[in-house]
């Protein structure tokens, strides 16, 4: 039984966070303790409620359309009690005491009744609501980044620098507590944490075997095949799965893509996922029938 699987895609925007949630409820149906882990998260928002709206999640760079659908429309979730990091993670150069954004002059709200702002990763909020996941955020994402850029880069903007051996550790904790952890990187496959790592190097790291999730549109062929042969240097890759991120019918290629990368994607196509425009645990688990679930097990 695999203690762990990593999802990466072929590029942002792929639907990354979306299939890792189909085969946490999934896996979780088939009684399974589930772990996630999302070791780096740019694009966060800066929030000072205890808990944010869904009129709150915002698009950005990193997680344009399909990720930022499923927070908005996501349907009968409810609110996890800590919907953050603890107040360590406050923005850099803002200091607790102060309001998120710069008050009149003559308002009459004292500035010390302003909770203290701090960074919000919807994707692991929303891996965690969805799988059952009670480890705490830090652990779950141990770094968050407010601009929406390369974890490397977001990082060095911020004046941190990801500790890959940190990562480690926490998926580690996180191991000894579930029988499975999806691990979900950012971006594609040699997106750089590090001046000299990579989340294919993260992978190797934890040891996993990879997951590829594709963009059912023109070009997935030669995206997927590169991330295939690029992974399978160093990882088991255990198969592909082809996502529809918009409803519409993009180009001709999305109803032959299926058929291409079984011959040319250089690794199993485990499953393709419809476009849904409402995301549930039902809608989820109606999914992962799309999907080869057999070949995690």
């Amino acid at each position: 039984m695999s203690k762990g699987l990593f999802i990466t895609g072929t590029d942002t925007g792929v639907g990354k966070t979306r299939v890792t949630a189909v085969l946490a409820v999934a896996l979780r149906r088939c009684g399974w303790r589930v772990g996630v882990m999302k070791p780096v998260e740019t694009g966060c928002l800066i929030v000072t409620e205890t808990c944010p709206r869904k009129e709150q999640y915002h698009s950005n760079e990193d997680k344009q359309a399909q990720s930022d659908r499923e927070r908005e429309n996501l349907v009968g979730v409810e609110p996890c009690a800590d919907p953050g990091h603890p107040p360590t993670n406050t923005i850099v150069g803002v200091e607790p005491s102060q309001p998120l954004q710069q008050q009149s002059t003559n308002s009459t709200t004292p500035q010390s009744s302003y909770p203290a702002p701090f960074l919000h990763a919807q994707d692991s909020h929303f891996l965690r609501q969805i799988s059952g996941c009670t480890a705490p955020p830090e652990v779950v994402t141990p770094y968050i980044f407010r601009e929406p850029l390369a974890p490397a880069i977001a990082a060095q903007h911020e004046g941190q620098e990801i500790d890959l051996d940190h990562i480690v550790r926490c998926y580690n904790a996180l191991s000894a507590e579930h029988d499975i952890v999806l691990v979900e990187g950012a971006g594609g496959l040699l997106v750089p944490l590090t001046r000299q790592e990579n989340f294919l190097d993260l992978a190797v790291r934890l040891d996993l075997p990879v997951l590829v999730v594709a963009r059912n549109i023109l070009g997935t062929i030669n995206h997927t095949a590169l991330t295939v042969t690029v992974a399978s240097q160093r990882c088991r890759v255990i198969g592909i799965v082809l996502n529809s991120v918009a409803a519409e019918a993009q180009d001709v290629s999305q109803s032959s893509n299926a058929e291409a990368l079984r011959m040319w994607g250089r690794a199993p196509l485990l499953g393709q996922l419809p476009y849904v425009p409402e995301i549930t645990r039902e809608s989820l688990l109606k999914q992962s029938e799309c999907i080869d679930i057999s070949a995690i097990l």
